[in-house]
């Protein structure tokens, strides 16, 4: 793998807890991800591929193609990378590379090989699967709101499909909301008792 497709570990003294939001566009994942990170006083990982295709369609008048799979993949690791620096205990990704492999297959049937490689072995402590019963909300860039339900289930397999640990997330923002932190705190002490466990089986 190219080394700027590789994923940082963490340097710090504290373990950082890597949260992936995930799922097709227009499913609550930036508002999400903004929200945990205030909740949580943390930094949050921005969708680089925004901002990279919104630039290219006011210059252009172009949208996304196969080629700019490798360019957003790249442009999203150095974000996340950058992002893991200035984390406190917490991170949250409001994507990653699952996604652009799961957008480059989906509509050029075509995914390039180091981008597979990297997007498997990108790794999350929890995947946070945004359901589609919210609204959909158009903009430059995004496709169409019909067919959801069919581009829903081709995420979740996804998932499924590369072995990635996932919780649905259902409902209105509150509810999404506090059902993750929930979840969080609830990882957070899982993760500090694992590590407990481990500590003392190395001292004894």
């Amino acid at each position: 793998m190219e080394e700027n497709l590789k994923q940082l570990p963490n340097a710090g003294a504290i373990e950082i807890i890597k949260i992936a939001l995930f799922g097709p566009e227009s499913t609550g994942k930036t508002t999400l991800a903004k929200q945990l990170a205030e909740h949580f006083k943390t930094a949050w990982v921005p969708e680089f591929a925004r901002d990279y295709l919104q630039e290219k369609w006011e210059k252009t008048g172009q949208i996304c193609d196969v080629d700019d799979m490798l360019p957003i993949a790249y442009g999203q690791t150095k974000l996340e990378n950058d992002s893991l620096s200035i984390a406190n205990k917490h991170l949250f990704c409001d994507t990653n590379l699952l996604v652009t492999k799961v957008f480059s297959e989906a509509y050029y049937n075509f995914c390039d090989p180091l981008l597979d490689e990297a997007a498997r072995e990108h790794k999350y402590d929890l995947f946070f699967l945004t359901d589609i019963d919210v609204p959909w909300e158009k903009d430059d860039l995004r496709d169409k709101a019909e067919g959801r339900e069919s581009v829903f289930a081709v995420f979740k397999q996804a998932l499924i499909d590369n072995n990635k640990p996932f919780i649905t997330l259902s409902g209105d923002e509150n509810l999404r909301l506090n059902k993750a932190i929930a979840i969080i705190n609830d990882l957070a002490v899982s993760k500090k008792m694992e590590f407990s466990s481990l500590d003392f089986a190395q001292i004894y």
